[in-house]
């Protein structure tokens, strides 16, 4: 008896690559946000990368995701329903048969588990990219402030321009950069924040799609209106990450934190530390992207696997 459908791994690879494209700009502001303190406030950090970026600013570092994202949103939706299936065979011997409440969140905790494997890397190299502009004005202005320090007279001209002074040339320079000098531990740099963030995320997340799909679908169809889908997928996703935004920003922080700057020796020294320097508020900083963020982007995710779903299994059937 085989439970493994692939359909379900495809339809999750067409819904990642969408919600990509939606998402990306609002989660390099949260990025910002969350992982620097130069910002006012979420308006002041849009206008900020629109004047010194322009529309290309919010774009930063997409290309990896968009290829890599597909590959993770695959995986965690194909994982997700395939484990259903399983739990399913194993305590009614049908897999057909709906998952109840502590079913759905034995398969939704496991996917959170599973999901940190692929999620980290490719999490790290993201935010390495759409932070690396700050990180180089940073250090510039280290350097200028030694340089005065010392007496000397280094100038920082226009002719050392930030936009220009890049750590990382691209996804594949900024992997190999990571590899050479922190070792592959350092691709998993934040891993156990996320661990924290995605295993009662992903809870968050499919239960209540799952959950709203029902109470819009009050005619017991099996499969809800398109209308339904987007409103169930949207809300739960920022749900979802709403109540993740405290370990969200513990993870930004620590995959933020370049081998050369280093600020934080782990996830208790990066709490603590946040805590002490900015209160209890910065661990919600980016909530309210995150809400905004995360409604056209789950929206878009679950319409989109939805549709494919329906698709190819209208072909299964013929």
């Amino acid at each position: 008896m085989s439970f493994i459908h692939l359909d379900d791994f495809i339809a999750g690879w067409i819904g990642g690559a969408s919600s990509v494209v939606v998402g990306h700009p609002l989660d390099t502001v949260k990025t910002r946000l969350q992982a620097g303190n130069s910002y006012r406030n979420t308006l002041h950090c849009v206008l900020t990368i629109y004047r010194k970026e322009t529309v290309t600013g919010f774009f930063k570092g997409m290309s990896f995701p968009l290829a890599s994202v597909t590959v993770y949103n695959s995986l965690v939706f194909g994982f997700f329903s395939n484990t259903q299936r399983v739990i399913s065979q194993y305590r009614h011997g049908n897999e057909l048969q709906p998952c109840g409440l502590l079913d759905l969140t034995v398969a939704s905790a496991l996917t959170g588990l599973m999901s940190v494997g692929l999620g980290a890397p490719v999490d790290l190299v993201k935010i390495r990219l759409q932070m690396q502009t700050q990180t180089v004005l940073a250090a510039s202005l280290q350097l200028a402030g030694s340089a005065a320090g010392g007496g000397g007279s280094i100038q920082l001209g226009g002719s050392v321009g930030v936009a220009d002074a890049r750590l990382y040339r691209g996804p594949v320079h900024c992997v190999g950069s990571i590899l050479r000098s922190e070792g592959l531990a350092g691709l998993y740099r934040g891993a156990g924040a996320m661990v924290l963030r995605d295993v009662p995320g992903y809870t968050l997340y499919f239960i209540p799609y799952t959950v709203l799909c029902g109470l819009l679908s009050p005619d017991g169809r099996s499969s809800a209106h398109p209308a339904s889908i987007c409103l169930a997928g949207g809300l739960a996703g920022s749900i979802s990450w709403v109540t993740a935004t405290p370990a969200d920003v513990v993870k930004s922080r620590m995959q933020a934190d370049a081998q050369l700057h280093r600020k934080y020796t782990g996830i208790l020294h990066c709490i603590t530390q946040s805590y002490r320097t900015e209160g209890l508020k910065v661990f919600f900083r980016g909530a309210s992207v995150n809400a905004i963020r995360g409604f056209p982007m789950s929206a878009t995710m679950f319409l989109t696997y939805e549709l494919s779903l329906k698709f190819f299994r209208s072909f299964r059937r013929h």
